[in-house]
């Protein structure tokens, strides 16, 4: 898959022991940090879609840390080489990844299979309140060329 500009993917290691696992979510002398806005978990029931939104100024850092989640990505930026494009992710404990995505990129997820899934999102930017860096449009919005429904083939 060629990712829509400004995205990065990063291959995460889990370091098992006899007592558990480890798992470095992000670093500072990583190529994907950027700054450091604050850090949220958000769920996905399964059967709920979480989309569609971007940021203006934020860029965002997903690593599902539970379940599995079908993250998805559409680059309506004009001026983007990527311009019309679709990125779909499948991340989560059986595909443990770093997912970097840029502003102005709408982004949409929902829970694959039969559990919640978790989301840790390590922004670069702080949550304002008063006049939040969030721009929606529906789930089912026709600008957006994505179908969410599961592919039975």
């Amino acid at each position: 898959m060629n990712y829509i500009e400004g995205v990065m993917v990063k291959q995460l290691n889990l370091i098992p022991d006899e007592r558990g696992y480890l798992m470095e979510m992000l670093r500072r002398d990583w190529p994907e940090f950027m700054t450091f806005g604050q850090v949220y978990v958000t769920a996905s029931y399964p059967g709920v879609i979480k989309a569609w939104h971007y940021h203006k100024l934020q860029w965002d850092h997903f690593v599902c840390v539970s379940g599995m989640a079908r993250v998805v990505l559409y680059d309506s930026r004009q001026n983007s080489a990527t311009h019309g494009e679709v990125n779909v992710f499948h991340i989560g404990c059986l595909n443990p990844v770093l997912l970097k995505i840029p502003p102005e990129v709408y982004h949409g997820f929902t829970a694959e299979g039969t559990e919640t899934a978790l989301i840790v999102n390590l922004p670069t930017e702080v949550y304002n309140y008063e006049q939040p860096d969030e721009y929606r449009l529906p789930y089912n919005d026709p600008s957006i060329p994505y179908n969410w429904e599961v592919l039975h083939r």
